[in-house]
Protein backbone atom coordinates (compact mmCIF):
# COMPACT_ATOMS: atom_id res chain seq x y z
CA UNK A 1 0.00 0.00 0.00
CA UNK A 2 1.39 3.49 -1.30
CA UNK A 3 0.13 6.52 0.25
CA UNK A 4 0.65 9.81 -0.95
CA UNK A 5 0.60 12.91 0.32
CA UNK A 6 -0.77 15.62 -2.08
CA UNK A 7 -0.28 18.84 0.36
CA UNK A 8 2.31 19.46 3.03
CA UNK A 9 4.51 21.93 4.03
CA UNK A 10 7.27 20.24 5.37
CA UNK A 11 9.98 22.55 4.96
CA UNK A 12 8.92 25.24 7.19
CA UNK A 13 10.58 25.85 10.84
CA UNK A 14 7.70 23.81 12.32
CA UNK A 15 9.69 20.28 11.31
CA UNK A 16 13.18 21.70 11.47
CA UNK A 17 14.00 19.19 14.51
CA UNK A 18 12.17 15.94 13.91
CA UNK A 19 12.35 15.73 9.75
CA UNK A 20 14.00 12.24 9.51
CA UNK A 21 11.30 10.84 12.28
CA UNK A 22 8.59 12.71 10.39
CA UNK A 23 9.86 11.05 6.91
CA UNK A 24 10.50 7.61 8.93
CA UNK A 25 6.85 7.73 10.40
CA UNK A 26 5.36 8.54 7.25
CA UNK A 27 6.81 5.84 5.21
CA UNK A 28 5.64 3.29 8.26
CA UNK A 29 2.29 4.63 7.46
CA UNK A 30 2.32 3.65 3.61
CA UNK A 31 2.67 7.23 2.69
CA UNK A 32 6.10 6.83 0.25
CA UNK A 33 5.50 10.68 -1.24
CA UNK A 34 5.23 13.95 -0.20
CA UNK A 35 4.25 17.11 -2.69
CA UNK A 36 5.30 20.53 -1.50
CA UNK A 37 3.37 23.39 -2.60
CA UNK A 38 5.24 26.49 -1.99
CA UNK A 39 3.97 30.16 -0.76
CA UNK A 40 6.43 32.54 -1.96
CA UNK A 41 9.99 33.13 -2.73
CA UNK A 42 10.49 33.15 0.75
CA UNK A 43 9.85 29.52 1.41
CA UNK A 44 11.70 28.28 -2.11
CA UNK A 45 15.06 27.61 -0.63
CA UNK A 46 13.74 25.44 2.49
CA UNK A 47 11.86 23.64 -0.42
CA UNK A 48 14.61 23.36 -2.80
CA UNK A 49 17.12 22.01 -0.06
CA UNK A 50 14.58 19.38 1.50
CA UNK A 51 13.49 18.08 -1.69
CA UNK A 52 17.53 17.51 -2.93
CA UNK A 53 18.36 16.23 0.55
CA UNK A 54 15.27 13.51 -0.04
CA UNK A 55 14.88 12.58 -3.55
CA UNK A 56 12.83 9.88 -2.98
CA UNK A 57 9.86 11.40 -1.64
CA UNK A 58 9.76 15.07 -1.58
CA UNK A 59 8.58 16.89 -4.98
CA UNK A 60 8.58 20.78 -5.69
CA UNK A 61 5.90 22.69 -6.78
CA UNK A 62 6.25 26.72 -7.70
CA UNK A 63 4.12 29.07 -7.01
CA UNK A 64 2.65 32.32 -4.92
CA UNK A 65 -0.11 31.76 -1.97
CA UNK A 66 -2.35 34.19 -2.31
CA UNK A 67 -2.19 35.45 1.29
CA UNK A 68 1.49 36.67 0.24
CA UNK A 69 -0.12 38.95 -2.93
CA UNK A 70 0.24 42.55 -2.97
CA UNK A 71 1.11 44.96 -5.10
CA UNK A 72 4.43 45.88 -4.19
CA UNK A 73 5.93 42.20 -4.80
CA UNK A 74 3.08 40.77 -7.55
CA UNK A 75 5.35 41.20 -10.28
CA UNK A 76 8.87 39.81 -8.27
CA UNK A 77 6.98 37.14 -7.33
CA UNK A 78 5.86 35.70 -10.87
CA UNK A 79 9.64 36.57 -12.05
CA UNK A 80 10.50 34.19 -9.61
CA UNK A 81 8.27 31.52 -10.72
CA UNK A 82 8.74 31.28 -14.19
CA UNK A 83 12.60 31.49 -13.34
CA UNK A 84 12.34 28.73 -10.86
CA UNK A 85 10.19 26.26 -13.35
CA UNK A 86 12.76 27.31 -16.08
CA UNK A 87 15.99 25.80 -14.19
CA UNK A 88 14.56 23.25 -11.52
CA UNK A 89 11.62 20.62 -12.23
CA UNK A 90 8.70 21.59 -10.50
CA UNK A 91 5.63 19.37 -10.24
CA UNK A 92 2.76 21.84 -10.13
CA UNK A 93 1.47 25.72 -10.09
CA UNK A 94 0.99 26.30 -6.68
CA UNK A 95 -0.55 27.06 -4.23
CA UNK A 96 -2.05 29.55 -5.75
CA UNK A 97 -5.93 30.96 -5.55
CA UNK A 98 -8.23 33.73 -3.66
CA UNK A 99 -8.13 33.53 0.13
CA UNK A 100 -11.37 36.24 1.27
CA UNK A 101 -10.65 34.37 4.92
CA UNK A 102 -7.60 37.26 5.76
CA UNK A 103 -7.88 40.05 3.66
CA UNK A 104 -10.36 41.11 0.97
CA UNK A 105 -8.85 44.43 -0.26
CA UNK A 106 -6.51 42.21 -2.52
CA UNK A 107 -8.60 41.08 -4.07
CA UNK A 108 -8.28 42.79 -7.40
CA UNK A 109 -4.43 41.52 -7.24
CA UNK A 110 -5.04 38.70 -6.07
CA UNK A 111 -7.43 37.79 -8.98
CA UNK A 112 -4.58 39.35 -11.49
CA UNK A 113 -1.93 36.54 -9.40
CA UNK A 114 -3.78 33.44 -10.12
CA UNK A 115 -4.75 34.77 -13.48
CA UNK A 116 -1.18 34.75 -14.34
CA UNK A 117 -0.41 31.44 -12.90
CA UNK A 118 -2.75 29.85 -14.53
CA UNK A 119 -0.78 31.11 -17.57
CA UNK A 120 2.39 29.86 -16.65
CA UNK A 121 0.74 26.62 -15.29
CA UNK A 122 -0.62 26.12 -19.12
CA UNK A 123 2.05 27.21 -21.19
CA UNK A 124 4.40 24.26 -18.99
CA UNK A 125 1.75 21.83 -18.95
CA UNK A 126 1.80 21.53 -15.24
CA UNK A 127 -1.56 21.54 -12.94
CA UNK A 128 -2.42 23.89 -10.81
CA UNK A 129 -2.89 23.18 -6.89
CA UNK A 130 -6.07 26.39 -5.95
CA UNK A 131 -6.29 27.42 -2.44
CA UNK A 132 -9.63 28.90 -2.14
CA UNK A 133 -10.57 29.81 1.42
CA UNK A 134 -14.10 31.95 1.52
CA UNK A 135 -13.50 32.67 -2.29
CA UNK A 136 -15.26 29.59 -4.11
CA UNK A 137 -17.14 31.24 -6.33
CA UNK A 138 -14.05 34.02 -7.25
CA UNK A 139 -12.04 31.10 -7.82
CA UNK A 140 -13.35 28.81 -10.06
CA UNK A 141 -15.55 31.17 -12.33
CA UNK A 142 -11.53 31.95 -13.24
CA UNK A 143 -11.08 28.67 -13.32
CA UNK A 144 -14.13 27.91 -16.16
CA UNK A 145 -12.99 30.48 -18.05
CA UNK A 146 -9.50 29.67 -18.80
CA UNK A 147 -10.26 25.80 -18.42
CA UNK A 148 -9.26 23.74 -21.52
CA UNK A 149 -7.56 20.72 -22.38
CA UNK A 150 -4.10 22.03 -21.28
CA UNK A 151 -5.29 22.97 -17.42
CA UNK A 152 -5.76 20.69 -15.11
CA UNK A 153 -5.40 20.64 -11.03
CA UNK A 154 -6.76 20.17 -7.46
CA UNK A 155 -8.88 22.33 -5.91
CA UNK A 156 -7.22 22.01 -2.17
CA UNK A 157 -8.89 21.40 0.97
CA UNK A 158 -11.99 21.03 -0.18
CA UNK A 159 -14.69 21.63 2.19
CA UNK A 160 -17.80 22.45 -0.16
CA UNK A 161 -21.37 21.29 -0.94
CA UNK A 162 -22.28 18.67 -3.22
CA UNK A 163 -23.19 21.27 -5.95
CA UNK A 164 -19.87 23.12 -5.45
CA UNK A 165 -18.01 19.43 -5.93
CA UNK A 166 -19.65 18.37 -9.04
CA UNK A 167 -18.83 22.20 -9.90
CA UNK A 168 -14.99 21.19 -9.88
CA UNK A 169 -15.80 17.73 -11.45
CA UNK A 170 -17.66 19.38 -14.40
CA UNK A 171 -14.08 20.81 -15.42
CA UNK A 172 -12.85 17.61 -16.61
CA UNK A 173 -9.28 17.92 -15.28
CA UNK A 174 -9.84 18.87 -11.91
CA UNK A 175 -9.63 16.65 -8.50
CA UNK A 176 -10.96 17.35 -4.56
CA UNK A 177 -7.73 17.34 -2.30
CA UNK A 178 -9.40 15.90 1.07
CA UNK A 179 -7.82 16.36 4.25
CA UNK A 180 -8.49 16.01 7.63
CA UNK A 181 -11.33 18.12 7.57
CA UNK A 182 -13.04 14.67 6.72
CA UNK A 183 -12.93 13.62 10.11
CA UNK A 184 -14.52 16.30 12.01
CA UNK A 185 -18.05 15.68 13.56
CA UNK A 186 -19.74 18.29 12.39
CA UNK A 187 -18.09 19.21 9.13
CA UNK A 188 -20.85 17.45 6.65
CA UNK A 189 -18.25 16.74 4.35
CA UNK A 190 -18.56 13.01 5.03
CA UNK A 191 -22.10 13.28 3.19
CA UNK A 192 -20.62 15.24 0.12
CA UNK A 193 -18.11 13.22 -0.61
CA UNK A 194 -20.53 9.84 -0.01
CA UNK A 195 -21.80 11.39 -2.94
CA UNK A 196 -18.08 12.25 -5.16
CA UNK A 197 -16.53 9.68 -7.05
CA UNK A 198 -13.18 8.15 -5.72
CA UNK A 199 -12.07 9.03 -9.38
CA UNK A 200 -11.73 12.27 -8.80
CA UNK A 201 -9.94 12.83 -5.08
CA UNK A 202 -7.14 12.96 -3.52
CA UNK A 203 -5.76 12.79 -0.36
CA UNK A 204 -3.57 15.49 1.65
CA UNK A 205 -2.57 16.90 5.00
CA UNK A 206 -1.65 20.28 4.88
CA UNK A 207 0.66 20.01 7.45
CA UNK A 208 1.54 21.41 9.50
CA UNK A 209 -2.32 22.35 9.70
CA UNK A 210 -5.88 20.92 9.74
CA UNK A 211 -4.59 17.59 11.61
CA UNK A 212 -7.85 15.04 11.39
CA UNK A 213 -9.42 13.62 14.46
CA UNK A 214 -8.57 12.64 17.24
CA UNK A 215 -5.41 15.19 16.69
CA UNK A 216 -7.07 18.19 15.90
CA UNK A 217 -5.70 21.46 17.15
CA UNK A 218 -2.14 19.67 16.94
CA UNK A 219 0.78 19.67 14.76
CA UNK A 220 0.04 17.64 11.58
CA UNK A 221 2.10 15.61 9.99
CA UNK A 222 2.24 13.31 7.06
CA UNK A 223 1.67 10.19 8.56
CA UNK A 224 -1.99 11.17 9.49
CA UNK A 225 -2.99 10.66 5.57
CA UNK A 226 -4.05 7.21 7.04
CA UNK A 227 -6.42 8.03 9.04
CA UNK A 228 -8.05 10.09 6.08
CA UNK A 229 -7.99 7.57 4.27
CA UNK A 230 -9.45 5.01 7.09
CA UNK A 231 -12.06 7.71 7.20
CA UNK A 232 -12.88 7.67 3.22
CA UNK A 233 -13.04 4.02 3.03
CA UNK A 234 -15.44 3.91 6.06
CA UNK A 235 -17.63 6.61 4.41
CA UNK A 236 -17.40 5.01 1.32
CA UNK A 237 -17.72 1.39 2.42
CA UNK A 238 -15.13 0.15 0.69
CA UNK A 239 -12.36 -1.42 1.79
CA UNK A 240 -8.88 0.36 2.79
CA UNK A 241 -6.40 -0.85 -0.40
CA UNK A 242 -9.27 0.44 -2.61
CA UNK A 243 -9.01 3.56 -1.20
CA UNK A 244 -5.37 3.93 -1.66
CA UNK A 245 -5.30 2.38 -4.62
CA UNK A 246 -7.48 5.35 -6.28
CA UNK A 247 -6.19 7.56 -4.43
CA UNK A 248 -2.99 6.84 -5.46
CA UNK A 249 -3.60 6.31 -9.20
CA UNK A 250 -5.34 9.84 -9.08
CA UNK A 251 -2.56 11.76 -7.36
CA UNK A 252 0.04 9.63 -9.91
CA UNK A 253 -1.70 10.96 -12.41
CA UNK A 254 -2.36 14.28 -11.70
CA UNK A 255 1.01 15.22 -10.82
CA UNK A 256 3.10 13.11 -13.44
CA UNK A 257 4.88 11.08 -10.77
CA UNK A 258 4.64 7.59 -12.25
CA UNK A 259 8.54 7.53 -12.88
Amino acid sequence: MKLIDTHSHLYLEEFDKDINQIIKEAKENHVNKILLPNISSKTTTRMINLCNNFKDIFFPMAGLHPCEVSEENFKFEIDHIAKLISKEKMIAIGEIGIDLYWDQSTLSIQKQAFEKQILIAKQNNLPIVIHNRNSFNETIEIVERLNNSHLSGVFHCFTGSLKEANRIIELENFFLGIGGVLTFKNSGLDKVIENTSLKKIILETDAPYLSPHPFRGKRNVPKYLLIIAEKLAEIKNISLESVIKETTLNANKLFDLSN
